[in-house]
């Protein structure tokens, strides 16, 4: 079998497993024709989106012989289609990463039984919503749980074109829902 045609396989199999744990994930996947590569990254990420669409598994734990039906693997891949489907400035921002976040470790949950890693459970309680001590709160526990090369703490805490306003003093953080 081509290397070709094990990928195309693998990422079959990896859609239905998808789809049976987010359908709206897998739907997301393909209507937007999301691509999937392996890429090496640093020791501290899983993946990454970019801009084209694609999401970037690394090299370092994933790898074509990874059953697509690992838990880890499926809530990693729904944390990055949650950051597609947010767009470019919300899934650069605290309040992308905490929906996010939130999403992907709940399926994770789901999936496995797990009870969360201590420096979690707090995150997970945490409201989705505008209030900027939240978000902040949301950031410093990022940051504890995958240790400081997570550079939450450079990412604003509403996506971009909110923050702009809120900084100019347009908006109020209790008027942004």
């Amino acid at each position: 079998m081509s290397k070709d045609q094990k990928t195309l396989e693998w990422q079959a199999a990896l859609l239905q497993n998808l789809a049976r744990v987010d359908n709206s994930s897998a739907d997301f996947f393909r209507s937007h024709s999301v691509k999937l590569s392996f890429w090496r990254q640093g020791a501290h990420v899983s993946a990454i989106w970019t801009l084209g669409r694609w999401i970037l598994l690394n090299k370092r734990y994933y790898s074509l012989q990874t059953d697509p039906a690992e838990p880890l693997l499926l809530s990693v891949l729904i944390h990055e289609i949650r950051h597609l489907q947010q767009g470019f400035f919300a899934a650069l921002s605290v309040y992308g990463e905490l929906e996010a976040w939130q999403l992907g470790f709940r399926v994770y949950r789901e999936l496995t039984g797990l009870p969360y890693h201590p420096k979690l459970v707090e995150f997970m309680t945490l409201p989705l919503g505008w209030d900027r001590d939240i978000l902040r709160r949301a950031q410093n526990l990022m940051q504890e749980y995958a240790g400081k090369n997570y550079r939450a703490d450079l990412l604003p805490l509403y996506p971009w074109g909110r923050e702009i306003k809120y900084k100019l003093g347009v908006l109020k953080s209790e008027t942004l829902g």
